[in-house]
């Protein structure tokens, strides 16, 4: 796994050992990126289910102003900040270690550009952050929440009871990835 472009493009990444960690693969990673290029400059981005740090490090290195990337784990926190430092990234990453639900709800203290959610599959993470997401307006007006998952059905069917817009869909594999937007009712962010 490594950065596929910008400031630290080729730097290969380090990886957490075990089966509770699925990193992206880079070629969705790439996808990823090649479709929401022109969002990355200067956005805030927030990593939420981080594990390596890859997709929130590969935002910073592509010209992001901050990546916040969050994950539970105390070693997935220490093989973020180590790929943090192997990037030279470090003045544009800030990590949190602990609950999305507790970043989410009390953390966060400026308006996010992108989300990107990708938690372990088969929980209802997805759901829960975002019911939070949109409760606590934490997201930019034009700002771009997109899901990694491979349950694409079961979280479609989540999706109808929120207040969002689905504007696109991609399947690589396994893997779907879902682009959302919020829907603002007027004075509202």
């Amino acid at each position: 796994m490594r950065i596929i472009g910008g400031t630290a493009r080729g730097t290969k990444l380090y990886t957490l050992e075990g089966e509770t960690t699925r990193p992206t693969l880079d070629r969705v990673k790439e996808s990823l990126f090649n479709i929401i290029q022109n969002k990355v400059q200067g956005s805030v981005f927030l990593d939420l289910f981080s594990g390596s740090g890859a997709i929130g490090l590969e935002a910073a290195s592509r010209g992001a102003k901050k990546s916040i990337l969050c994950d539970y784990s105390k070693k997935a926190i220490e093989i973020i900040n180590k790929n943090t430092e192997k990037t030279h990234l470090s003045n544009k990453v800030e990590t949190y270690k602990g609950s999305f639900i507790e970043l989410l709800k009390n953390k966060i203290e400026e308006k996010i550009d992108i989300v990107y959610i990708d938690p372990p599959y088969k929980t209802d993470y997805i759901y829960e952050s975002l019911k939070i997401i949109i409760e606590k307006n934490i997201i930019k007006e034009n700002g771009l929440i997109i899901l990694e998952t491979d349950e694409e059905e079961r979280i479609l069917e989540q999706l109808k009871n929120l207040n969002i817009e689905i504007v696109d869909k991609r399947k690589y594999g396994r893997a779907h990835l879902i682009f959302l937007k919020e829907i603002r009712s007027k004075g509202k962010g």
